[in-house]
C-alpha cells in the first residue's frame, strides 16, 4: 500500500501520452506504407500485415518498466 506522504509520479501520465504518441506516429506509418504493399502477392502482404499489427507494441517494453519504476 502507498505511503500518503509519498508525491505522486509525473512518469505514469508522461508514458502514457507517449505510448498514445508512439501508437498514432505507427499508424501512420503503417497507413502510409500499406498503400505500396497493396500490390504485393498475399503471401508477402500477410507478413507486412502481421507485423504492422503486433510490432508497435515491442518498443513499450522498456517504457512500461520506466513507467513502473520509483
Amino acid at each position: 500500500m502507498p505511503n500518503s506522504s509519498e508525491k505522486p509520479s509525473f512518469r505514469k501520465p508522461l508514458g502514457v501520452l507517449g505510448i498514445i504518441a508512439w501508437i498514432m506516429i505507427w499508424s501512420f506509418v503503417a497507413l502510409s506504407v500499406s498503400s505500396y504493399v497493396s500490390g504485393w502477392p498475399v503471401l508477402l502482404q500477410a507478413p507486412f500485415y502481421l507485423f504492422a499489427g503486433i510490432g508497435w507494441i515491442l518498443p513499450l517494453k522498456p517504457v512500461l518498466r520506466w513507467m513502473e519504476a520509483r
